[in-house]
């Protein structure tokens, strides 16, 4: 599959050569990309921001590859070296499901990738984890695609369009007015009262697996990771992590790696302790984020292997002594998540 890429890519250079002024791409990007894959395959290493990135790129282990260092492509920047002796090609996304997803997509249509490792900080549903620890999810979901129901309809409603497949009610809902602070009280029985909200129900992502047939959509609510990757990753468990920003700044305990269930993304800052807890006991999932899921789900469609590694930068909506001071843990945190991943491509390389 990697070589026929390279076969296509040069096609499509001889074309472009007879007007460059009209090719999407120049002849000189394309050449660059046919020379960069020629030391190919690589791991790619997403990063959501250049905060998280900078503490990769300053690691003594990453050496940017002499010939081609860097290509900057729509709006993208995809930096060429080596993590130890694992070539790696590492882009940051940006914030949000969107940008995590076309840089994703643009790595893998390029490039010659084996596997993804996506990594960054993230907010924490599980309030027995602390800031710092460094979590692995076995898998993860979008917890932003939904159907907001009329008013007036409930659980037991078929939704518009449910029965072609487009929406579902088997994943479930969230009822606003179960968070109402107003109490409705009828014949000495208190309740809470119906929300002009409704209710909002999670929906599965349409995906077209590059092995399945195109325009013919599969539905994907949860995306696990590699598991080879992930069976790896144990390996990491253990391993030590920065607890303190300076001699006087410290965690109540040193943080750990530790494996855990699921993750969420959405197009979503969660600083709300209520929907906090919701994520956790709907979907027990710990790491919360803006960007993991998309990754995966563009690797999902791909077939290539994936795995992500968040830290945990502070308790999603409060809750401990130290919810809300993500300003001052979230470089450690993103060290911790750097240290991680770093001893992680280092065991993938044995």
């Amino acid at each position: 599959m990697g070589d026929l890429k390279v076969v296509l890519i040069g096609l499509i250079v001889l074309f472009a050569i007879v007007d460059d002024s009209e090719a999407a791409i120049s002849v000189k990007a394309f050449r660059r990309i046919i020379g960069i894959n020629r030391n190919g395959p690589y791991l790619g290493l997403v990063v959501p921001n250049s905060f998280e990135m900078s503490h990769l790129l300053q690691s003594s282990l990453f050496v940017e590859d002499e010939r081609f260092p860097q290509l900057d492509f729509e709006g993208r920047r995809f930096r060429i070296g080596r993590l130890g002796k694992e070539k790696v090609i590492v882009v940051m996304t940006g914030l949000s499901m969107l940008n995590a997803g076309v840089s994703t997509q643009l790595l893998l249509t390029l490039f010659k990738i084996k596997g993804v490792v996506h990594f960054g900080i993230a907010g924490n549903a599980d309030p027995n984890l602390q800031i710092g620890d460094v979590t692995i999810p076995r898998r993860w979901t979008h917890t932003g695609l939904w159907y907001w129901q009329r008013f007036g309809d409930g659980p037991n409603d078929e939704l518009a369009l449910e029965s072609s497949g487009d929406y579902t009610r088997i994943i479930g809902y969230l009822n606003v007015s179960d968070y109402t602070t107003m109490m409705k009280v009828e014949n000495g029985v208190s309740f809470n009262s119906s929300n002009y909200l409704n209710s909002v129900w999670y929906q599965s992502e349409e995906i077209f697996p590059v092995e399945g047939t195109p325009e013919v959509r599969q539905h994907a609510f949860w995306v696990p990771v590699d598991s080879h990757y992930f069976a790896l990753s144990e390996k990491l468990e253990g391993m030590r992590l920065e607890g303190c920003v300076n001699a006087t700044t410290c965690l109540p305990r040193r943080p750990k790696v530790v494996r855990v269930g699921s993750g969420c993304s959405a197009n979503v800052f969660v600083d709300n302790a209520s929907y906090r807890q919701f994520l956790r006991s709907k979907f027990g999932v710990t790491p919360i984020d803006m960007e993991t899921a998309a990754v995966a789900l563009v690797c999902r469609q791909q077939g290539t292997p994936f795995i992500a590694l968040r830290s945990l930068s502070d308790l999603a909506g409060g809750g401990s002594a130290q919810s809300n001071e993500a300003n001052i843990y979230a470089p450690l945190a993103a060290q911790n998540a750097v240290d991680a991943v770093v001893h992680f491509v280092q065991l993938l390389s044995h």
